[in-house]
């Protein structure tokens, strides 16, 4: 996103990308309204609408003792749902309008391994296979592992998660609920988000837990899903061997400091999120839009300063932090209980509450679907 805008404002870009292509499966692909609006400002609505994805107008979670609704989104401006969309289709859209750009280039197969220096600056990066690609500015998108970042020896302050995710497949018949189906029991929940033919599964279990679940053997952990989703009984055994089933460590962190001269570290790379609200990739758009905005008449002129990556960390870090503060809460208050409950579990009562107000479950739309200072593009 912030290689194409900064491409339309005239400026060279070179994105560099690890792998062949974009098909990474078990990655988020939740879509807000916040960047389904920003497409739109973009021009490429239209586009992302032709893919293959599920809109979901409201959030609801099932418990032991019934079913609540969590949050309504039919009545946010522009997009009233959130688009299940996979993320290579996503990261397809902005590659293709990128390509289009005489002033944008994608390397893929191109792995970054190290920084390079001068005069205690960094001027670009060195790739696995020994090339050196200079710039007047670095900006590090590569996420909650940031090889970028552990070469500068920035290190994150961490706010601990009490969870972390087993991530599977199950097929999905078309007879079966659209959208996302949220489970939530004894000893934690699992979302089924809708992919037509399958389910892409999410299994919550409590941090550092997945040694313990392994050892447990797959018959029992099978046994954990049908539990959890007794619809899905019948067909647990598709879940083959451990080879099936893929760990996401989840990270809760922030930068005291997102730049240094001659770089600047965005997205997950600056601030890992939980996936609670599925916020990750709307947060790293934001990122990516304010980035452009603010840096990109700058760059057209010559270099950056520090003053200029300063700006940009201000602007973000207020929603980023406010965010984290509310997955947190969330964390402690509702994840954290559940992974350490023996027995039903009932709805808890600030979440009946919300079921039975429909301002509150709107508020709650807002919050997850728009967020705290949404960006937009070519807008102060």
């Amino acid at each position: 996103m912030l290689g194409l805008l900064l491409a339309r404002a005239g400026v060279e870009v070179v994105v560099l990308e690890k792998h062949a292509d974009f098909l990474r499966d078990f990655r988020g692909d939740t879509v807000h309204p916040s960047t389904l609006n920003l497409l739109d400002e973009i021009g490429l609505g239209a586009e992302v609408a032709r893919r293959p994805g599920r809109r979901v107008e409201s959030l609801r979670a099932t418990f032991d003792d019934g079913s609540v609704r969590l949050a309504d989104f039919s009545r946010l401006p522009g997009h009233p749902y959130v688009l299940f969309l996979p993320q290579w289709d996503f990261l397809d859209v902005l590659a293709e309008a990128a390509a289009r750009l005489p002033t944008f280039t994608l390397l893929r197969s191109t792995e970054v391994v190290d920084v390079l220096r001068s005069d205690g600056r960094i001027v670009g990066v060195r790739t696995a296979d020994g090339l050196s690609v200079r710039a007047s500015l670095t900006v590090a998108c590569d996420g909650r592992t940031s090889v970028v970042r552990d070469r500068l020896g920035l290190r994150p302050r961490e706010f601990g998660a009490p969870m972390d995710v087993l991530w599977f497949r199950l097929s999905r018949r078309p007879d079966e609920p659209a959208g996302l189906d949220m489970r939530v029991g004894a000893g934690g929940l699992m979302l089924c988000i809708d992919r037509g033919d399958y389910f892409q599964c999410a299994y919550v279990i409590a941090k550092g837990g997945y040694d313990e679940v392994r050892a447990g053997g797959l018959d029992a952990f099978r046994a954990r899903i049908a539990a959890r989703a007794p619809h899905l009984a019948d067909r647990v055994g598709e879940v083959a061997s451990w080879a099936d089933v893929r760990l996401l460590t989840v990270r809760l962190d922030r930068l005291r400091r997102w730049f240094a001269p001659g770089v600047l570290l965005i997205g997950d790379a600056a601030h890992a999120m939980s996936p609670i609200g599925g916020v990750g990739i709307n947060l790293a758009v934001q990122d990516a839009v304010a980035t452009a905005r603010i840096l990109g008449p700058a760059l057209a002129a010559g270099p950056v300063s520090a003053a200029d990556l300063a700006r940009v960390q201000r602007r973000r870090r207020f929603p980023t932090a406010v965010t984290q503060a509310l997955q947190r809460i969330a964390q402690r208050r509702v994840v954290d209980r559940l992974l350490h409950t023996a027995g039903p579990v009932g709805v808890p009562a600030p979440l009946r509450l919300l079921d039975r107000t429909p301002w509150l479950r709107r508020l709650a739309a807002r919050l997850v679907g728009l967020g705290i200072r949404p960006e937009h593009a070519g807008r102060g």
